[in-house]
């Protein structure tokens, strides 16, 4: 093909699931997917997981500002074409798209210290959650890409910052979990909290993300990973990522840091809070033993200020957050396709439920009621 005739890309009709608006069930639509531009792919989606982060925007964070838009940010595809000025991806190609860019040239990219990176959706409009660029119309308007991703679409279109490509031999339907989930826990646990071997943790939260914390937990050599979770359910669960104990908060009539306390002589070494409560961040950090106690917030909100008393930080505990796990994503997430290839990490066993993109409300009700671990959607036949 001449150099001029790669880039006359069609726009190309297919099938999203639309937020309209806030609180309301998504409807699946025929939208249009724009060609890709200077340095972007356009990717057909093949397999999408559901994360509670989909359920925040949609119920919880609602932001006006923030709708129509096509939410999922936990998928996987194969790239479709690609603009002007991309290099690393051709047709063919299986990748994760990432909802953090890594541009690898800002402040950020350059440092060691962090993952966050100056360029994408996130730098000035983390409330509406989506650029004001999108690569999105339907029935004329323009629908927002959710995250800079919009996973619940066969087609999409990204920058290639914030594109992973991964090993041809990688099954789609499970490696989307690295897109958000998995990674977001398992490196909370060994990139931020820095787990040691031998050491007392206790993860806050059974979902996905906090299953894939004790998995984090256990793979740093951590000896004692006590699972804290309202629902007894979710311990059986929790043993097979590497869970020693188990505590429901209901079960008892005082605080569970003081139940923490009294189990671990004084409290847990590290302490990583998976729900985005809070409440719950609260009781994770004073479960955190004193001197050298390390809690991690995980979970995603921005609704509601958190509070501490003073004396937790100056009698030596550190309360820190992660953000995707501490990754650089474009280095992060084919290093953690490579692990589970290997299988030095689970990922089917996350997967509870599946089920196609035309199902996405029922795995969004699933999800809600706190019946699956994750739903894997296929968006789009490979």
């Amino acid at each position: 093909m001449s150099e001029t005739g790669r880039w006359l890309q069609e726009v190309i009709k297919c099938k999203a699931a639309v937020a309209w608006e806030p609180n309301k069930p998504l409807v699946i639509e025929e939208i249009e997917v724009a060609p890709p531009q200077a340095n972007e792919v356009r990717i057909k989606i093949v397999a999408t997981g559901v994360c509670h982060t989909d359920l925040y925007h949609l119920f919880e964070g609602m932001h006006k500002d923030g709708f129509p838009a096509v939410l999922g940010h936990e998928g996987a595809g194969i790239v479709e074409s690609v603009g002007p000025g991309v290099t690393e991806f051709q047709p063919g190609d299986k990748v994760i798209p990432l909802f953090i860019s890594q541009c690898k040239q800002c402040r950020f990219c350059k440092s060691p210290k962090t993952n966050q990176c100056e360029k994408g959706w996130a730098a000035d409009r983390h409330d509406v959650m989506a650029s004001a660029e999108s690569r999105f119309t339907c029935k004329g308007k323009k629908v927002l890409q959710f995250m800079g991703t919009s996973t619940f679409s066969q087609y999409t279109v990204m920058n290639q910052m914030a594109v992973a490509k991964v090993d041809p031999a990688a099954p789609l339907d499970k490696v989307c979990l690295l897109g958000c989930g998995v990674c977001t826990g398992f490196g909370a646990a060994v990139n931020t909290a820095k787990v040691e071997p031998g050491s007392t943790c206790a993860v806050f939260g059974l979902g996905a993300v906090g299953l894939a914390a004790v998995m984090g937990c256990k793979a740093a050599g951590a000896k004692r990973i006590i699972a804290v979770d309202i629902n007894p359910e979710k311990f059986e669960k929790a043993k097979v990522f590497g869970a020693t104990e188990f505590v429901n908060p209901k079960d008892h009539n005082k605080p569970i840091s003081q139940v923490l306390a009294e189990m671990t002589d004084g409290g847990v070494d590290y302490s990583l809070e998976c729900v985005g409560n809070v409440g719950v961040m609260r009781s994770a950090l004073e479960s955190c033993v004193k001197g050298w106690g390390v809690s991690v917030l995980v979970g995603w909100t921005d609704m509601y200020d958190f509070a501490a008393r003073p004396i937790q930080l100056i009698a030596g505990r550190t309360w820190k957050g992660s953000l995707f796990g501490g990754f650089k994503s474009k280095d992060g997430v084919p290093e953690m396709v490579k692990a589970y290839l290997d299988k030095k990490v689970k990922l089917d066993e996350f997967i509870t439920h599946k089920m196609t993109l035309g199902e996405v409300n029922d795995a969004i009700e699933l999800m809600k009621h706190g019946e699956c671990i994750r739903t894997v959607l296929s968006v789009s036949p490979q």
